[in-house]
């Protein structure tokens, strides 16, 4: 029989703790958001269609996207135990320098379109961080403007080899004027992918107005305050500013880059090279022999040649191949820190994220890609210590399993 009581008022309140209210909107959103998937959620209701759509998009059916996510989800992890991991070590070492957690922030373009901080935010977080930041040659923020918002941090550079070379050119002697660190020379783009999600959203620089942009733009004023009272959106690094994205990416790529270009650019900067968008074995092989410094295996986020090969799937024959010879990093559909964590056991070096820190951007500016960059190192660290690893060099392929849902025909 259960013995009764009438409760005592100080017992209550011992009991009964009330939250003290957070009055800041968009603080009281981004505390609320415990996963990357929750950013994209605030993201999507706080920004308009085209310019969400931009982020979260990908090329044709959006099926190389879709299989890259599923990738990560389709993974087995093998925990030890009884290991002391009271003391946890998330750096990473990677092309010549260190990262305080075993991702950066990649390349994205356009990105003071999705909100007006842009790579400024991005730049400031990472050098909080101690992460590296990429600056793509679309950005909307010059090279010099990086460097002066994460001055002391690392700073890569992303390009893309145009079709009047000395743009480039300039470019790269830029980024190395401004002690960037490591160049991702870009080999997946000689034309744009199909974003067909642009093309029915008519997006485009600048932003073309419809009735449809209009009642999307109803609910979301605060967007276009911002957009409508700071400097005028261009490219950082290109004077051709207007036109849809595909015409942008068509009018300054080169379908005739090769080999040749390659030389050109690494004669001309003095840093770290990484060849981004490697996705094959072979020329994974072919560039390890020519002795750059790193690969990057992606399919750029699924938004170029839709049904691309997964790069997580492809990560551990590379590594074994060539991960003693060429620092291997990955990208393309990481959106947890176990994501991160599966890639560095299985052979790379360090991983970086571009739409799971937009997300946080556009959720809420410099704030929100702290809370990205927070979110995703602590399910680093909870994973890390679940396998009973004290560090990342620890991390090794025994610790995961790939569990393959789409196997080649006989």
């Amino acid at each position: 029989m259960v013995q009764r009581q009438f409760p005592k008022p100080a017992e209550i309140f011992e009991l009964m703790q009330f939250k003290k209210p957070e009055l800041d909107g968009r603080r009281r959103r981004l505390d609320a958001a415990l996963t990357i998937e929750d950013l994209r959620a605030i993201a999507k209701r706080r920004t308009p269609a085209a310019a969400f759509d931009y982020t979260d998009g990908a090329a044709e059916g959006e099926l190389s996207l879709a299989r890259a996510r599923q990738a990560f989800k389709d993974i087995e992890f093998h925990p030890a135990v009884l290991n002391d991991v009271s003391r946890l070590d998330t750096t990473a070492s990677v092309l010549g320098g260190t990262s305080t957690l075993p991702f950066g922030i990649a390349p994205t373009g356009f990105t003071r379109l999705m909100q007006t901080e842009g790579e400024i935010a991005g730049a400031g977080a990472a050098g909080a961080a101690g992460i590296p930041f990429t600056l793509s040659t679309l950005g909307t923020t010059s090279i010099e403007a990086v460097k002066a918002a994460n001055p002391h941090g690392r700073n890569w550079f992303q390009l893309y080899v145009m079709r009047e070379r000395e743009i480039s050119y300039e470019l790269v002697r830029r980024a190395a004027a401004s002690e960037f660190d490591t160049l991702f020379f870009t080999v997946d783009t000689p034309v744009a992918g199909a974003r067909l999600r642009d093309a029915r959203n008519g997006f485009s620089i600048p932003p073309q107005l419809s009735l449809g942009t209009v009642v999307n733009a109803i609910p979301r004023p605060w967007w276009w305050f911002d957009f409508l009272t700071t400097p005028k959106l261009e490219f950082a690094s290109l004077s051709a500013t207007g036109g849809t994205v595909g015409e942008l990416l068509d009018s300054a790529m080169d379908p005739s880059i090769d080999f040749d270009d390659l030389a050109v650019i690494r004669d001309l900067w003095p840093g770290k090279i990484a060849i981004k968008g490697v996705q094959t074995l072979a020329d994974a092989k072919k560039l390890a022999d020519l002795g750059v410094d790193g690969i990057v295996l992606s399919n750029h986020g699924g938004r170029q040649l839709d049904r691309a090969p997964i790069p997580f799937h492809l990560l551990p024959e590379v590594a074994r191949e060539v991960g003693g010879d060429v620092d291997i990093v990955l990208d393309t559909g990481i959106m947890n820190g176990a994501d991160i964590v599966a890639s560095i056991a299985l052979g790379a070096k360090f991983t970086l994220i571009g739409r799971a820190y937009l997300y946080g951007l556009m959720a809420g500016g410099r704030e929100g890609v702290d809370r990205a960059i927070e979110i995703l190192a602590d399910q680093v660290v909870r994973t890390m210590k679940l396998l009973q690893v004290t560090c990342t060099d620890e991390l090794e392929p025994s610790h995961v399993t790939q569990l393959q849902r789409l196997l080649p025909r006989g």
